[in-house]
């Protein structure tokens, strides 16, 4: 059998839900290696073709999406609201999602980790390739990262494109340096306050209530061109910031806030959005 590899071909940006983190935020860099016979022109598989169906599927599939694994006994919907299901943490707390199918995925497992969604990955995509492609190995990993990082989740309801989604996320690290030079307390001390951590827009929440266990929570509700979105989480699982969420105001926010503390000194942030890509804020 001939193979064919493509590294980091492309990221993955979705959320997930966890039994004991609840609502992650995740970035996997995805690697591929394509095996079978030539065709005429000796190929596997035509490299031009990699991103227009391989990376189209990967991407149509989990990016952007909240990827909800179905074998979690804590998971329950019912056929009167097909749109909506309770996701009950093993603390005791919940946390309950409405929107359109496309923005959920459910896998087949019990715990949403990298072989799992590879698993399903490879299913679909020998059914769109080639016939002489007979086997498909994908690769999910998370970037190296020197240094701290946080989990994020979110969701913008002016995005035009799949960031509307309400549950997306990334795994970000970050930079910050006070008086031209880093600061690794800083940085540790944000990852701390943003690990596993759904950041909201204060006008998007429709309500805030208090359970019969104590527990407070918070709702977030917003219709986007592609439909109606609400979540529901526990509200020590939330930052809460009065703008929208694009990494352009969270690295103005957090610039903000550190300006606020140390008036006299210089400070930048670079915030990332996953891998490679994110703002910079100066104050």
């Amino acid at each position: 059998m001939n193979h064919l590899f493509v590294d980091n071909l492309t990221v993955i940006d979705f959320a997930y839900l966890d039994p004991n983190r609840g609502l992650v935020g995740e970035s996997w860099i995805a690697d591929v290696v394509l095996g079978g016979e030539l065709d005429e022109q000796g190929m596997v598989f035509d490299f031009s073709n990699v991103k227009r169906t391989i990376k189209r599927v990967i991407d149509e599939l989990v990016d952007h999406r909240l990827v909800v694994p179905r074998g979690y006994e804590g998971v329950a919907w019912t056929e009167e609201k097909p749109d909506t299901f309770t996701w009950t943490l093993t603390d005791g707390s919940r946390i309950v999602h409405r929107g359109p199918d496309e923005a959920v995925v459910w896998l087949s497992a019990e715990r949403v980790v990298p072989s799992a969604v590879a698993a399903l990955l490879e299913r679909e995509l020998l059914a769109v390739l080639p016939g002489n492609v007979t086997d498909v190995q994908i690769h999910l990993r998370e970037e190296v990262i020197e240094g701290c990082y946080y989990h994020y989740v979110h969701g913008l309801k002016k995005h035009l494109g799949n960031c509307q989604r309400i549950a997306h996320g990334h795994r970000s690290p970050i930079r910050i340096d006070r008086n031209g030079h880093r600061d690794y307390d800083l940085e540790k001390r944000w990852a701390t306050l943003w690990c596993d951590i759904y950041v909201g827009s204060e006008e998007d929440v429709s309500g805030r209530w208090v359970d019969e266990n104590g527990v407070a929570y918070v709702t977030f509700e917003y219709e986007a061109n592609q439909g109606e979105f609400a979540l529901t989480l526990p509200e020590q699982r939330v930052y809460m910031m009065t703008t929208d969420t694009t990494v352009e105001l969270i690295a103005a926010h957090m610039a903000d806030e550190l300006k606020a503390e140390f008036p006299e000194d210089s400070i930048r942030v670079k915030a990332y959005e996953g891998v490679g890509k994110g703002a910079i804020a100066a104050r």
